[in-house]
């Protein structure tokens, strides 16, 4: 049913991070899917706080994503080079529309936090995610 699937990935929510990548992993296999894995670095979302940052920060930052991404996936992925890490920068739930598109991937594995009072149902990225993707979403609880 999938050929193309896109886990997209916090680098900082370790508790997530490996049940997500075994989710995905296991999904995948059953479908003989390719998984692409994204993270996205951040964008600032007013000028003015970029300027109080050193200006080579923004490319340090996806240099030590990638890093990151790479390990993480050479450490706990089953197999890692059946997959593809891509590293984006900005908007999170843009970003992973993007994506989504870009790579062609009919599925879209994110991971949300369980609702609070504030979250309504899903935090906001995933929401988003959810609302607008053109893709189907599958959203694992944490």
């Amino acid at each position: 049913m999938y050929k193309k699937i896109l886990l997209a990935v916090d680098l900082g929510d370790e508790d997530s991070l490996l049940p997500l990548l075994k989710e995905a992993e296991a999904l995948a296999s059953s479908h003989n899917a390719e998984l692409h894995v994204l993270t996205v670095v951040p964008s600032y979302t007013m000028p003015l706080v970029g300027s109080f940052f050193p200006p080579d920060y923004e490319q340090n930052a996806m240099t030590a994503a990638r890093e990151a991404l790479i390990k993480f996936l050479d450490d706990n992925a089953e197999v890692p080079g059946a997959m593809k890490g891509h590293v984006a920068h900005g908007t999170i739930y843009d970003e992973i529309m993007k994506a989504a598109d870009k790579f062609g991937c009919d599925l879209i594995m994110l991971a949300a936090h369980r609702p609070a009072l504030r979250d309504y149902l899903l935090g906001p990225n995933a929401a988003r995610v959810v609302r607008h993707a053109n893709q189907s979403v599958f959203v694992v609880r944490r």
